[in-house]
């Protein structure tokens, strides 16, 4: 940590210690200090990685200090750290979802794509992407903001028109109603159950809406927002079916991948009208029924670990042997990189040789030298290989028929 963010955090709290004490006091402060290690304690136990967990330090409108937190032990936890220190000062933790958005703390996706920030604002960095009728908690408001949690367990914003709030009661409901899941790259619904009739919304792979029957030809869909539209029924599949496949095979997932070839990179994206690197390999196993983590050093984090170094470097030998078709292929960026060099790229192995992977756009590079799609391999270093085919069920490797914000309670 850097001297600045620790007298940061130690002025932060200052206010909050003298009110409590009446008494000035500096930075160095016996108490000040504890309370500081305590958190630090805290968060690194319950909330390591703030892209999933948080435990942070707020003010108010009025300038008055708390905690917040998504972590209900990491609060207990905080208090009765600092009663078994002998802190005697009340310290506020709130614990998410903020009490003053009342009952409506979950809510489904009403866009074909919506973007995610890491800050409210419409400006701020892309930090993810959520489908059309996906499952979101919400945690607290900001503005025009809502601060959610995806199922994949990331935390970030989305502006209120992107969905629709609903109950505890409301959101099991949606869960036990008829859905459908649109499988094609790209579509429509529309108003009437005629391709010529004025169009509801644009679709894309993964949406899911409410299943109302056949018309001529077209399903009858409810959005999250009560809108109705026909969509073709050749472009849908059946939700229940979609979900409750078994473990998909290494030629399920690269089938998906493979028609996203040529889909253009972009930093945040998880839909095929733009995609990162992680939020590639992500789709293609989310369209066969599973969720994984969101970011490539998360990815990396879970599944079953393949060979593919020697003396701490990249070995195509080893490589090449101990590789399996749907494998992920974790890279660092640049050259001669140390293995446990931070992890900035994945990729999905095909076989012999070759990944298919989002960089510039989906495609296939290889990592033999002689291949004539070496190029981009040669910019990167191999840092781990993970198995997730095989290991379906596993910590971070879940299917949606098994997921909670899927399937009923």
């Amino acid at each position: 940590m850097s001297t600045y963010k620790f007298f940061f955090c130690f002025a932060f709290l200052l206010p909050f210690i003298s009110k409590g004490q009446n008494q000035k006091m500096s930075s160095d402060s016996v108490p000040v200090r504890k309370i500081f290690d305590i958190a630090e304690a805290v968060k690194k136990e319950y909330a390591p990685d703030k892209r999933t967990a948080i435990f942070t330090i707020m003010a108010d409108s009025v300038g008055d200090n708390y905690f917040e937190t998504t972590e209900l032990k990491a609060a207990q936890k905080f208090s009765d750290s600092l009663v078994k220190a002998g802190v005697k000062v009340k310290i506020p933790v709130n614990v998410l979802p903020a009490k003053n958005l009342g009952d409506k703390i979950y809510a489904l996706v009403n866009l074909s794509v919506v973007n995610i920030r890491s800050n409210p604002k419409n400006a701020a960095e892309l930090a993810t992407q959520s489908l059309l009728g996906t499952p979101l908690d919400i945690l607290k408001k900001d503005g025009y903001y809502y601060l959610v949690r995806t199922p994949d367990g990331y935390i970030s914003w989305l502006d209120a028109g992107a969905i629709t709030l609903k109950t505890a009661a409301e959101i099991e409901g949606w869960k036990q109603k008829k859905k459908l899941v649109f499988i094609d790259d790209y579509g429509h619904a529309f108003v009437n159950p005629d391709r010529k009739s004025q169009r509801v919304s644009d679709l894309v792979m993964g949406d899911i809406l409410v299943n109302e029957g056949k018309q001529k030809g077209f399903y009858k869909v409810i959005y999250p927002d009560g809108r109705i539209g026909f969509i073709p029924q050749e472009q849908m599949s059946d939700y229940n079916e979609w979900i409750k496949k078994p473990s998909p095979n290494p030629e399920q997932i690269i089938g998906i991948a493979k028609t996203m070839i040529g889909v253009p990179y972009l930093w945040g994206g998880t839909s095929v009208k733009g995609v990162d690197c992680s939020g590639f390999t992500k789709t293609a196993f989310f369209m066969n029924g599973v969720i994984i983590p969101r970011n490539a050093s998360q990815q990396v984090m879970v599944g079953e670990q393949i060979t593919v170094l020697n003396n701490d470097g990249f070995n195509l030998d080893e490589a090449l042997k101990n590789l399996k078709s749907g494998d992920l292929i974790f890279f660092a960026s640049g050259k001669n990189k140390s293995p446990d060099a931070r992890v900035t790229h994945v990729a999905l192995y095909l076989g012999n040789g070759e990944f298919i992977h989002a960089s510039g756009n989906v495609r296939i590079s290889s990592m033999k030298p002689d291949a004539p799609n070496y190029d981009d391999f040669e910019t990167r270093t191999v840092v781990a290989a993970r198995r997730y085919l095989g290991n379906v069920g596993t910590t971070g490797i879940q299917p949606i028929a098994q997921h909670p914000a899927y399937i009923e309670k």
